[in-house]
């Protein structure tokens, strides 16, 4: 019966820091939507969305500092509400460290299940948005003294079966 409780507790204790690990602080470079962005994925022009594990980019079109946005169809939504995830294409950990001579600057691409910041060598999974190098020194031009390496900059989403609202 000790030994029990004393693995009950020794599985509490380790859900609890492995779920205090997935708190990150809040990312100061996230980008804000002057409004919520509506698409409707069952149209044709949308098309790589109609399938799980679809994506596409999305641009806004008005001015932000958004640098677009990734919108994926997730293969493990519990509901029709959880079944898109949004993701800013700016990359999250040290956006500016790449522009050219026009003042571009760097944005984040998708590669089959990955997204990729390729001016700062940084893969993230699509599926929730951590980052997949553990070690910040393994990112060339990233700052490593004392700053947190942040997840992809996610949006909220709500999914009626026809129409995706993206939101801060």
């Amino acid at each position: 019966m000790k030994r029990t409780i004393l693995h009950l507790l020794i599985l509490i204790c380790a859900a609890t820091l492995l779920n205090g690990c997935q708190k990150y602080p809040e990312n100061p470079n996230r980008p804000i939507l002057p409004y919520p962005i509506t698409i409707y994925p069952n149209q044709m022009q949308y098309q790589p969305l109609h399938t799980v594990g679809g994506w596409v980019y999305i641009t806004s079109e008005v001015e932000s500092t958004s640098r677009g946005i990734i919108v994926f169809r997730r293969p493990d939504a519990d509901n029709i509400e959880d079944t898109f995830a949004a993701y800013d294409r700016m990359p999250p950990n040290y956006p500016d460290a790449c522009t050219d001579g026009q003042g571009n600057t760097t944005r984040l691409v998708v590669d089959g299940g990955w997204v990729i910041d390729r001016c700062n060598n940084a893969y993230y999974n699509i599926l929730n948005g951590q980052i997949l190098i553990a070690e910040p020194d393994m990112i060339p031009n990233f700052p490593t003294d004392g700053v947190p390496v942040y997840p992809l900059i996610q949006y909220h989403t709500t999914f009626d079966g026809n129409k995706l609202v993206i939101y801060n």
